[in-house]
C-alpha cells in the first residue's frame, strides 16, 4: 500500500469492532484506492490475535491472501481488468467466441457471489468480497449487488472500489459507508515518484493532475503520450481512444487558462491562444465524450470527430 493512505488504514483498523458491512472507497483515478481495499480486505482476514498488528503477514490468512488463494475473498472486475480466476475456479477457453475481454463486470459475476457470500467461512473469519471498479457494472449486474447490499448475509463485507462514484446507483451509494481517497500533497506525490527513479517528476505529476500513480503510468510510455500532445491523430483501436481523449482535453484545459492569464495546469500545452470560451467548451465536450469512448462503432470516425471539433485559435 502507499504511504499516503497509511492514515485511512489505520481509520479503518480502528473501527473494526463496528465496521459496516459495505465501504466505498472512492477518489480520482491514480491515488492507490485499489491497494488500500486489498489492504483492508487483508486486515479483515487476518488471523492475529492483536487487533493493533493487523494485517500482521505472518499468520495463515495473510499468507493465503498474499498468494491470491484465500478462500473467503472473491475480488470481482471486469475480464479486461482480470489476472487470475477466482480461488477454485478454471479457466475455460472457447476461442471460436473469445473476442476482447469485456469491459464491464457482467451480472454472472455478480450472482455468483450468492453462494460465496451465503457459505459458511473457510477460516472462521469474515468473508470479504471486492468490486472494482464498482462503476464498471452494467444495470443489471448493479441491480443484484443492490440486493446483497439491501440484506447482507451475515459475516459478509463488501468493498466498492469507484473513480467515479456519482455514476453509481443512489441506492448503493446510500448502502455504503464512504471513505474518501484524496490526492497526496504535491511533495509527497513527487517524493514517491522520485524514489520510483522517475524522471521529469515534475511534469508528469502536472499532467496526472496530481495522482502520483497516473503519473507513473504516463511515464511507462512517454514517447506515446509526448506524441499525442504534439501531433494528435486519429487512431483505430479502441484501446487508443481514451489515451487521446484524455491528452486532447488537457490541452484544452491548459489553452483555456492561457487565454485567460492564467498559468497551465497540466503542461499539455504552452500555445497562446484567444478564445478561452472555444477551448473551454472544447474541453467540457471532452469530459462528456470520454465516457463513450469505451463503446464507439468506429474508433477511427469517433477521434477523427473529436479532432475536427479542435478549435482553430
Amino acid at each position: 500500500m502507499h504511504p499516503w493512505n497509511e492514515p485511512l488504514l489505520e481509520s479503518v483498523r480502528k473501527r473494526l469492532a463496528r465496521l459496516p458491512h459495505a465501504l466505498l472507497i472512492h477518489g480520482v483515478r491514480g491515488v492507490g484506492k485499489l491497494a488500500l481495499a486489498e489492504r483492508v480486505a487483508q486486515l479483515l482476514l487476518c488471523e492475529s490475535e492483536d487487533a493493533a498488528k493487523r494485517p500482521c503477514g505472518a499468520c495463515t490468512g495473510c499468507r493465503l491472501f498474499r498468494a491470491g488463494n484465500h478462500l473467503d475473498f472473491r475480488r470481482i472486475e471486469p475480464e479486461a481488468l482480470m489476472k487470475e480466476p477466482p480461488p477454485g475456479e478454471e479457466v475455460q477457453e472457447t476461442p471460436a467466441k473469445r473476442g476482447k475481454p469485456s469491459i464491464e463486470i457482467k451480472v454472472d459475476q455478480i450472482r455468483a457471489l450468492e453462494d460465496f457470500l451465503n457459505v459458511g467461512s473457510h477460516r472462521g473469519k469474515l468473508r470479504v468480497a471486492l468490486v472494482h471498479p464498482a462503476e464498471d457494472m452494467n444495470e443489471v449486474a448493479a441491480n443484484a449487488l443492490l440486493k446483497g447490499l439491501e440484506e447482507p448475509p451475515a459475516g459478509a463485507v463488501f468493498l466498492l472500489v469507484s473513480h467515479r462514484p456519482a455514476q453509481l446507483l443512489p441506492t448503493i451509494r446510500s448502502r455504503c459507508v464512504a471513505l474518501p481517497v484524496a490526492l497526496p500533497s504535491r511533495e509527497v506525490a513527487q517524493g514517491w515518484l522520485e524514489s520510483q527513479q522517475v524522471k521529469d517528476a515534475a511534469r508528469w505529476l502536472a499532467y496526472a493532475g496530481g495522482a502520483p500513480l497516473r503519473a507513473l503510468d504516463y511515464t511507462a510510455d512517454e514517447v506515446t503520450f509526448d506524441r499525442l500532445l504534439k501531433a494528435p491523430t486519429a487512431v483505430d483501436d479502441r484501446d487508443d481512444l481514451e489515451p487521446l481523449v484524455d491528452a486532447l482535453q488537457k490541452i484544452a484545459l491548459d489553452r483555456a487558462l492561457s487565454a485567460f492569464g492564467l498559468p497551465p495546469k497540466y503542461g499539455a500545452s504552452t500555445a497562446k491562444t484567444k478564445d478561452g470560451l472555444a477551448w473551454l467548451t472544447y474541453a467540457r465536450r471532452l469530459g462528456q465524450e470520454r465516457l463513450l469512448c469505451r463503446h464507439p462503432l468506429s474508433p477511427r470516425l469517433f477521434s477523427g470527430d473529436l479532432l475536427a471539433a479542435m478549435p482553430k485559435s
